[in-house]
């Protein structure tokens, strides 16, 4: 039993993105809040993500940019790639970004306690021995690297997004086996890096779950880059060879490289952590909720990886603030899972806010939905970046009781990911393309293209023509 001084409103067991998040919402509330985390606040996404991986996406960018500079007029030249050097600028920002979230931990009061918990009450949490109880109970243990059935990750030549962050030399050449947001940014980074790469997907295009024009824009460009994938095909095997790895696939074909990088998706982390026998009801490892992130265990909330929503960071922080502006009967509303930015920071990066045009027929039916797709190759900033693609909207008309809005903004380009905040506005408020057409666009950007899409969608083009 816990003593007074271990009752809280809320303990909160895990500290990634959706723990702290609903820490933080919790306390500016005025709500008594323990964080529990095994490892270090920030979870995922700041340790082992989001905030790295992307660093190595940047330091990619700049070697392009080296590579590239002669075509820009600018004599320069790729030397080479210093591990060592780029490590300690992505730990560096780590390093300052953890350092931050401690100090906003310590600011609000929030009661912090280093250990692996587990649910042993619906209302208790116990770790290091200790028990916690919370009027509430917020459950945010994140999630881990996948792998498939038979496939050992040994984290020296097959090796998971873990180890991948902390490779200390660049491998000559990578087998990729899953072609969605993980899989491509790594490729990305490695061909940047100079490595040779192959991506092994079993659907049938790269970064599935996006609309079918971005994918087949994103294997356009990363052909053009020298990036190999396989689609279509499942992996069948792999096996050691002197200077690596020989991976097989279900039609028979092989491919040999130094290290395989297993990155098919991540898992919940739920198994022997007391939910079930507290009541709390898992499928499939991942704990069901309603929405507003309740579970089938009265006062016990999950967010975040844990449960079978979008797994990206910024919805985990929403779903921490739901969970904690509904504790404290403030009557949030429900997170629209649709309207959620999603970016794969690949060269090109791949953006959306929305839904695809296939789901939009589905939904609405075929006569009822409008497309258009924009070409970067008429914006005069992506002329001067040199990057190429398009920005596609889908539009639903003719729908009872509903506007003819745009229900879904595609982009592929680099510095897509900072496009899609207006995409985000566009789907949320229910904009019409006469809504955005309207807006002026400062010239020469590329979220002009944004406008000039929806310009054209909206019957008065501008800088397109048939």
């Amino acid at each position: 039993m816990a003593d007074a001084g271990n009752v809280f409103d809320v303990v909160i067991l895990g500290g990634g993105s959706g723990g702290y998040a609903c820490a933080f919402r919790a306390a500016d509330l005025g709500l008594n809040v323990a964080l529990i985390e095994k490892a270090e606040v920030g979870g995922t996404c700041l340790h082992r993500g989001c905030i790295p991986t992307k660093a190595l996406l940047h330091a990619a960018e700049v070697a392009d940019l080296a590579r590239e500079g002669a075509s820009f007029g600018v004599q320069s030249q790729l030397n080479g790639i210093d591990m060592a050097g780029v490590n300690s600028y992505k730990d560096g920002v780590v390093g300052q970004l953890y350092k931050g979230l401690q100090g906003i931990v310590k600011a609000r009061k929030i009661t912090f306690v280093a250990g692996e918990g587990v649910l042993s009450a619906p209302n208790q949490v116990t770790v290091n021995g200790e028990t916690y109880t919370g009027r509430n109970v917020v459950l945010a243990t994140g999630s881990v690297p996948k792998s498939l059935p038979g496939l050992n990750i040994d984290g020296d030549r097959i090796i998971s997004s873990d180890h991948a962050l902390k490779l200390d030399r660049l491998p000559a050449s990578v087998v990729v086996l899953g072609g969605g947001v993980i899989g491509c940014e790594f490729a990305s980074v490695w061909k940047s890096f100079g490595a040779e790469v192959a991506i092994i997907e079993a659907l049938p295009h790269l970064v599935p779950l996006e609309d079918e024009n971005n994918s087949k824009l994103l294997e356009r460009a990363f052909r053009r880059r020298g990036i190999k994938f396989e689609l279509g095909n499942r992996f069948s095997g792999v096996e050691y060879t002197e200077t690596g790895v020989r991976v097989s696939t279900e039609n028979g074909k092989s491919f040999e490289a130094e290290l395989l990088l297993v990155a098919v998706g991540r898992g919940p982390v739920s198994a022997n952590l007391g939910f079930e026998q507290a009541g709390v009801v898992v499928d499939r490892g991942y704990v069901k909720v309603n929405e507003f992130c309740q579970t089938s265990a009265p006062g016990v909330y999950a967010v975040g990886d844990l449960i079978p929503t979008l797994q990206l960071a910024h919805v985990g922080f929403a779903e921490g603030i739901l969970v904690a502006e509904h504790i404290a009967g403030q009557n949030p509303r429900p997170i629209d899972y649709d309207g959620v930015p999603r970016v794969t920071y690949s060269q090109p990066e791949v953006a959306s806010c929305g839904i695809s045009e296939a789901i939009a027929k589905e939904r609405y039916g075929a006569d009822h939905v409008k497309t258009f797709n924009y070409n970067l190759a008429g914006n005069g900033k992506s002329k001067i970046l040199k990057t190429q693609g398009e920005v596609k909207l889908v539009q639903i008309t003719g729908v009872a009781g509903e506007d003819d809005r745009v229900v879904g903004v595609h982009i592929v380009a680099d510095r897509a990911g900072e496009l899609v905040a207006e995409a985000q506005l566009i789907y949320n408020w229910d904009a019409t393309p006469g809504d955005v057409a309207q807006f002026v666009h400062a010239h020469p950007t590329q979220g002009e293209a944004l406008g000039e899409a929806h310009m054209a969608l909206a019957g008065k083009p501008l800088h397109v023509h048939d």
